[in-house]
Protein backbone atom coordinates (compact mmCIF):
# COMPACT_ATOMS: atom_id res chain seq x y z
CA UNK A 1 0.00 0.00 0.00
CA UNK A 2 1.48 3.18 -0.97
CA UNK A 3 1.17 6.36 1.50
CA UNK A 4 2.13 9.84 1.56
CA UNK A 5 2.39 10.95 5.13
CA UNK A 6 1.31 14.55 6.26
CA UNK A 7 2.82 15.44 10.05
CA UNK A 8 5.03 17.95 11.75
CA UNK A 9 5.73 17.67 15.66
CA UNK A 10 7.59 15.40 17.57
CA UNK A 11 4.63 13.45 18.41
CA UNK A 12 3.73 12.80 14.44
CA UNK A 13 7.21 11.28 13.84
CA UNK A 14 5.82 8.57 16.20
CA UNK A 15 3.26 7.06 13.35
CA UNK A 16 5.37 7.55 11.01
CA UNK A 17 7.86 5.07 12.54
CA UNK A 18 5.13 2.77 12.67
CA UNK A 19 4.33 2.43 9.32
CA UNK A 20 8.52 2.80 7.99
CA UNK A 21 8.82 -0.02 10.04
CA UNK A 22 5.81 -2.61 9.18
CA UNK A 23 6.56 -4.68 5.82
CA UNK A 24 2.41 -4.23 4.72
CA UNK A 25 3.22 -0.50 3.70
CA UNK A 26 5.84 1.74 1.25
CA UNK A 27 6.09 5.47 2.26
CA UNK A 28 5.96 7.27 -0.85
CA UNK A 29 6.37 10.45 0.54
CA UNK A 30 6.28 13.00 3.54
CA UNK A 31 5.03 16.50 3.39
CA UNK A 32 5.77 18.38 6.35
CA UNK A 33 5.69 22.21 7.32
CA UNK A 34 8.68 24.29 6.25
CA UNK A 35 12.07 24.59 8.18
CA UNK A 36 11.39 27.47 11.07
CA UNK A 37 13.92 29.71 12.87
CA UNK A 38 14.02 27.87 16.57
CA UNK A 39 16.10 28.30 19.56
CA UNK A 40 18.31 31.55 20.49
CA UNK A 41 20.23 31.61 17.27
CA UNK A 42 17.21 31.86 15.02
CA UNK A 43 18.16 29.14 12.49
CA UNK A 44 15.78 27.57 10.58
CA UNK A 45 15.05 23.81 11.97
CA UNK A 46 13.79 21.08 10.24
CA UNK A 47 10.48 20.15 11.56
CA UNK A 48 10.58 16.61 13.76
CA UNK A 49 8.94 14.48 11.52
CA UNK A 50 11.42 15.70 8.86
CA UNK A 51 14.75 14.69 11.14
CA UNK A 52 12.95 11.47 11.39
CA UNK A 53 12.80 10.96 8.33
CA UNK A 54 16.61 11.05 8.12
CA UNK A 55 17.34 9.29 11.04
CA UNK A 56 15.54 6.22 9.63
CA UNK A 57 17.13 6.58 6.33
CA UNK A 58 14.40 6.89 4.29
CA UNK A 59 14.91 7.48 0.63
CA UNK A 60 11.62 9.56 0.23
CA UNK A 61 10.63 12.37 -1.23
CA UNK A 62 10.02 15.07 1.78
CA UNK A 63 7.56 17.93 0.45
CA UNK A 64 7.57 21.39 2.71
CA UNK A 65 5.28 23.57 0.80
CA UNK A 66 4.40 26.68 2.54
CA UNK A 67 0.77 25.63 2.03
CA UNK A 68 -1.23 23.11 0.28
CA UNK A 69 -2.86 25.75 -1.69
CA UNK A 70 0.20 25.35 -3.68
CA UNK A 71 -0.86 24.02 -7.38
CA UNK A 72 2.68 22.43 -7.81
CA UNK A 73 2.55 20.98 -4.22
CA UNK A 74 -0.96 19.17 -4.55
CA UNK A 75 1.15 18.18 -8.13
CA UNK A 76 3.77 16.92 -6.55
CA UNK A 77 1.47 14.47 -4.09
CA UNK A 78 -0.25 13.48 -7.27
CA UNK A 79 3.09 12.22 -8.95
CA UNK A 80 3.40 9.58 -5.94
CA UNK A 81 0.78 7.99 -6.37
CA UNK A 82 -0.45 7.36 -2.94
CA UNK A 83 -3.21 4.60 -2.49
CA UNK A 84 -3.75 6.07 0.30
CA UNK A 85 -2.94 9.32 2.90
CA UNK A 86 -2.22 9.25 6.47
CA UNK A 87 -2.61 12.54 8.74
CA UNK A 88 -1.35 12.89 11.94
CA UNK A 89 -0.49 17.04 13.24
CA UNK A 90 0.22 18.10 10.11
CA UNK A 91 -0.81 21.79 10.45
CA UNK A 92 -3.12 22.55 7.51
CA UNK A 93 -7.07 21.64 6.42
CA UNK A 94 -6.69 19.70 3.39
CA UNK A 95 -9.02 21.05 0.53
CA UNK A 96 -11.15 19.27 -1.49
CA UNK A 97 -8.35 18.77 -4.93
CA UNK A 98 -5.64 17.37 -2.40
CA UNK A 99 -8.72 14.84 -0.46
CA UNK A 100 -9.04 13.90 -3.97
CA UNK A 101 -5.57 12.56 -4.82
CA UNK A 102 -5.61 9.05 -3.47
CA UNK A 103 -8.21 6.50 -4.25
CA UNK A 104 -8.76 5.62 -0.38
CA UNK A 105 -8.23 9.64 0.52
CA UNK A 106 -6.69 10.38 4.08
CA UNK A 107 -6.79 9.07 7.43
CA UNK A 108 -6.20 10.99 10.32
CA UNK A 109 -5.25 9.97 13.60
CA UNK A 110 -6.75 12.38 16.45
CA UNK A 111 -6.16 12.22 20.24
CA UNK A 112 -9.56 12.24 21.55
CA UNK A 113 -12.88 10.30 21.41
CA UNK A 114 -14.53 12.42 18.78
CA UNK A 115 -16.69 13.96 18.06
CA UNK A 116 -16.01 15.73 21.43
CA UNK A 117 -12.88 17.80 21.08
CA UNK A 118 -12.35 18.79 17.47
CA UNK A 119 -10.29 20.78 16.88
CA UNK A 120 -6.15 21.74 16.91
CA UNK A 121 -5.96 21.36 21.21
CA UNK A 122 -7.91 18.13 22.04
CA UNK A 123 -5.77 16.84 25.07
CA UNK A 124 -5.57 20.28 26.45
CA UNK A 125 -9.41 20.35 25.65
CA UNK A 126 -9.59 16.95 27.47
CA UNK A 127 -7.92 17.94 30.92
CA UNK A 128 -9.28 21.22 30.87
CA UNK A 129 -13.21 19.79 30.63
CA UNK A 130 -12.22 17.54 33.35
CA UNK A 131 -12.66 14.47 31.38
CA UNK A 132 -12.29 11.09 32.93
CA UNK A 133 -11.28 9.27 29.62
CA UNK A 134 -9.98 10.17 26.91
CA UNK A 135 -8.83 7.85 23.68
CA UNK A 136 -7.20 7.91 19.79
CA UNK A 137 -10.11 8.16 16.86
CA UNK A 138 -8.72 7.01 13.37
CA UNK A 139 -10.84 8.76 10.80
CA UNK A 140 -11.00 9.91 6.88
CA UNK A 141 -10.61 13.19 6.42
CA UNK A 142 -13.51 14.99 4.90
CA UNK A 143 -13.83 19.28 3.68
CA UNK A 144 -14.43 20.30 7.38
CA UNK A 145 -12.21 19.66 10.25
CA UNK A 146 -12.06 16.39 12.80
CA UNK A 147 -16.02 15.66 11.20
CA UNK A 148 -15.23 12.85 8.95
CA UNK A 149 -16.24 8.96 9.53
CA UNK A 150 -14.28 7.16 12.19
CA UNK A 151 -12.37 4.05 11.51
CA UNK A 152 -11.63 2.97 14.64
CA UNK A 153 -11.90 4.29 18.19
CA UNK A 154 -10.29 3.36 21.90
CA UNK A 155 -10.86 4.46 25.21
CA UNK A 156 -8.33 5.30 27.50
CA UNK A 157 -8.63 6.41 31.49
CA UNK A 158 -7.27 10.20 31.93
CA UNK A 159 -5.84 10.26 34.78
CA UNK A 160 -6.64 13.60 37.27
CA UNK A 161 -2.67 14.55 37.34
CA UNK A 162 -2.44 14.26 33.51
CA UNK A 163 0.15 16.66 31.82
CA UNK A 164 -0.76 17.54 28.21
CA UNK A 165 3.09 16.84 26.63
CA UNK A 166 3.23 13.57 28.16
CA UNK A 167 -0.66 12.32 27.71
CA UNK A 168 -0.25 13.58 23.37
CA UNK A 169 2.81 11.07 23.19
CA UNK A 170 1.13 8.54 24.85
CA UNK A 171 -2.21 8.72 22.44
CA UNK A 172 -0.04 8.82 19.50
CA UNK A 173 1.80 6.19 20.34
CA UNK A 174 -1.40 4.31 21.16
CA UNK A 175 -2.73 5.61 17.86
CA UNK A 176 0.28 4.59 15.86
CA UNK A 177 -0.34 0.98 16.86
CA UNK A 178 -4.21 1.58 16.28
CA UNK A 179 -2.48 3.04 12.46
CA UNK A 180 -0.77 -0.40 11.12
CA UNK A 181 -3.55 -2.55 12.04
CA UNK A 182 -6.50 -1.31 11.14
CA UNK A 183 -5.18 0.63 8.10
CA UNK A 184 -4.78 -2.66 6.34
CA UNK A 185 -8.45 -3.55 7.65
CA UNK A 186 -10.10 -0.11 6.18
CA UNK A 187 -8.19 -0.86 2.81
CA UNK A 188 -9.55 -4.30 2.19
CA UNK A 189 -13.20 -3.17 3.23
CA UNK A 190 -12.90 -5.05 5.83
CA UNK A 191 -14.38 -1.94 8.35
CA UNK A 192 -17.01 0.44 7.28
CA UNK A 193 -16.52 3.68 8.18
CA UNK A 194 -19.03 5.71 10.59
CA UNK A 195 -20.36 9.01 10.14
CA UNK A 196 -20.01 11.27 13.82
CA UNK A 197 -22.69 12.41 15.46
CA UNK A 198 -22.10 16.34 14.61
CA UNK A 199 -25.32 17.03 17.67
CA UNK A 200 -22.75 15.45 20.54
CA UNK A 201 -19.21 17.97 18.74
CA UNK A 202 -17.14 19.99 21.01
CA UNK A 203 -14.63 21.83 19.78
CA UNK A 204 -10.88 23.31 20.71
CA UNK A 205 -8.92 26.24 19.12
CA UNK A 206 -5.35 27.05 18.78
CA UNK A 207 -4.18 28.27 21.90
CA UNK A 208 -2.77 32.20 22.80
CA UNK A 209 -1.13 33.34 25.18
CA UNK A 210 -3.74 35.16 26.66
CA UNK A 211 -5.50 32.01 27.46
CA UNK A 212 -3.05 30.95 30.75
CA UNK A 213 -3.57 33.94 32.12
CA UNK A 214 -5.09 33.14 35.31
CA UNK A 215 -8.06 35.05 36.78
CA UNK A 216 -8.31 33.91 40.24
CA UNK A 217 -12.00 34.58 40.53
CA UNK A 218 -12.45 30.73 39.09
CA UNK A 219 -12.74 28.06 40.57
CA UNK A 220 -9.15 26.36 42.38
CA UNK A 221 -10.07 23.27 40.28
CA UNK A 222 -10.22 25.07 37.05
CA UNK A 223 -7.43 26.88 37.28
CA UNK A 224 -5.12 23.96 38.55
CA UNK A 225 -6.10 22.29 35.19
CA UNK A 226 -4.70 24.88 33.25
CA UNK A 227 -1.21 24.41 35.34
CA UNK A 228 -1.52 20.51 33.36
CA UNK A 229 -3.68 21.39 29.59
CA UNK A 230 -1.37 24.61 29.16
CA UNK A 231 2.37 22.98 29.73
CA UNK A 232 4.24 23.73 27.86
CA UNK A 233 2.65 26.91 26.54
CA UNK A 234 1.38 29.20 26.80
CA UNK A 235 1.44 27.74 30.83
CA UNK A 236 -0.77 28.86 32.91
CA UNK A 237 0.37 32.38 34.20
CA UNK A 238 -0.35 35.16 36.52
CA UNK A 239 1.36 38.66 37.79
CA UNK A 240 3.55 39.12 40.71
CA UNK A 241 4.85 42.81 41.18
CA UNK A 242 4.20 43.52 37.67
CA UNK A 243 6.25 40.43 36.32
CA UNK A 244 4.88 36.91 34.90
CA UNK A 245 4.60 34.28 37.03
CA UNK A 246 4.14 30.76 36.13
CA UNK A 247 2.42 28.45 38.13
CA UNK A 248 3.75 24.77 36.98
CA UNK A 249 2.13 22.70 39.43
CA UNK A 250 -0.53 22.98 42.36
CA UNK A 251 -2.94 21.49 44.35
CA UNK A 252 -6.58 22.32 45.30
CA UNK A 253 -8.93 22.36 48.46
CA UNK A 254 -11.93 22.95 46.71
CA UNK A 255 -13.77 22.82 50.66
CA UNK A 256 -11.53 26.58 51.83
CA UNK A 257 -13.63 29.50 52.34
CA UNK A 258 -12.59 32.63 53.78
CA UNK A 259 -12.62 36.21 53.83
CA UNK A 260 -10.01 37.27 51.61
CA UNK A 261 -10.26 38.39 47.96
CA UNK A 262 -9.49 36.17 45.09
CA UNK A 263 -5.84 36.18 44.28
CA UNK A 264 -4.58 36.64 47.97
CA UNK A 265 -1.81 34.50 49.15
CA UNK A 266 -1.11 32.86 52.36
CA UNK A 267 0.63 30.66 54.53
CA UNK A 268 -0.67 27.70 55.55
CA UNK A 269 0.97 24.56 56.97
CA UNK A 270 4.44 25.23 55.66
CA UNK A 271 2.73 25.49 52.25
CA UNK A 272 2.04 28.81 50.04
CA UNK A 273 -1.72 28.94 49.49
CA UNK A 274 -3.88 31.56 47.12
CA UNK A 275 -7.44 32.22 47.52
CA UNK A 276 -9.31 31.87 44.51
CA UNK A 277 -12.93 32.17 43.11
CA UNK A 278 -13.87 28.80 44.81
CA UNK A 279 -11.12 27.27 47.17
CA UNK A 280 -7.78 27.37 47.33
CA UNK A 281 -4.96 26.49 45.78
CA UNK A 282 -1.85 25.16 47.17
CA UNK A 283 1.19 26.25 44.90
CA UNK A 284 3.78 23.91 44.19
CA UNK A 285 6.34 24.69 41.63
CA UNK A 286 6.27 27.76 39.82
CA UNK A 287 9.22 29.76 37.37
CA UNK A 288 9.21 33.49 37.96
CA UNK A 289 10.61 35.70 35.06
CA UNK A 290 13.20 35.64 33.58
CA UNK A 291 14.57 32.04 36.37
CA UNK A 292 14.14 28.42 36.16
CA UNK A 293 11.38 26.76 37.54
CA UNK A 294 11.71 26.01 41.27
CA UNK A 295 9.56 24.80 44.30
CA UNK A 296 7.32 27.18 45.49
CA UNK A 297 8.39 26.89 49.26
CA UNK A 298 11.96 28.52 47.74
CA UNK A 299 10.08 30.53 45.71
CA UNK A 300 8.27 32.14 49.10
CA UNK A 301 11.65 31.94 51.16
CA UNK A 302 13.58 34.13 48.74
CA UNK A 303 10.84 37.06 49.33
CA UNK A 304 10.13 38.91 52.30
CA UNK A 305 6.92 38.94 54.10
CA UNK A 306 3.92 38.23 51.32
CA UNK A 307 1.24 36.84 53.32
CA UNK A 308 -1.94 38.87 52.37
CA UNK A 309 -0.05 39.91 49.01
CA UNK A 310 -2.25 39.90 46.18
CA UNK A 311 -1.18 38.00 42.93
CA UNK A 312 -2.67 39.15 39.53
CA UNK A 313 -1.48 42.87 40.85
Amino acid sequence: MRIIYLGTPSFAAIPLEALARDGRYELVGVVTQPDRPAGRSGRPQPSPVKRRVAELGLDIPVLEPETLRDPEAVAQIAALRPDVGVVAAYGEILRKNVLAIPPLGYVNIHPSLLPRHRGPTPVAGAILAGDTETGVTIMRLDARMDSGPIIAQQRVPLAPDARTPALTEALFRLGAEMLVDTLARYASGEIAPTPQDDSRATYTALLKKADGLISWDAPAVQIERMTRAYDPWPAAWTTWQGQQLKIIAANVQPDWAGAAPPGTIFDREGGVWVVTGSGALELLRVQPAGKRPLAAAEWRRGLRRIEGAQLGD
